[in-house]
């Protein structure tokens, strides 16, 4: 019986320890919604994790440019100049964006928070 409590007791911990607490090197989901809230209600940094000619073609209003394969730390130092600040990060479907995300995490950005793709993004669009 001990020993049950014991291994019940240390998966519990095992699991909560690896949440999305985005101080640990990780980075949050979230959904559209949340992201769109959070955008209208605070002050953010949107990153857009797609290439130069899909940016250009179309993007969500305010977004900055940050292609996921360009992603170091002088090129994320350049949009991101304090590592706690808020970054929203989407792409096209939402691999490049989870990718990028999991890159600036690495880096020591501690509000990272992915947000999936503009291909089903219901709100405003701009060229």
């Amino acid at each position: 019986m001990k020993r049950t409590v014991s291994i019940l007791l240390f998966l519990f911990l095992l699991l909560t320890g690896c949440g999305g607490n985005t101080a640990d090197g990780t980075y949050r989901q979230i959904s559209q919604e949340e992201a769109k809230t959070m955008m209208d209600t605070q002050e953010v940094i949107l990153l857009d994790a797609r290439e130069q000619d899909e940016y250009d073609s179309s993007h969500i209003p305010g977004a900055i440019l940050l292609p996921v394969g360009t992603i170091d730390e002088d090129t994320a130092a350049a949009v991101i100049p304090e590592k706690d600040a808020v970054v929203l990060i989407y792409c096209r479907s939402g691999n490049r964006s989870k990718t990028a995300a999991e890159a600036l995490a690495g880096l020591g950005y501690t509000n990272i928070y992915e947000f999936g793709g503009i291909n089903t993004w219901p709100y405003e669009t701009e060229p």
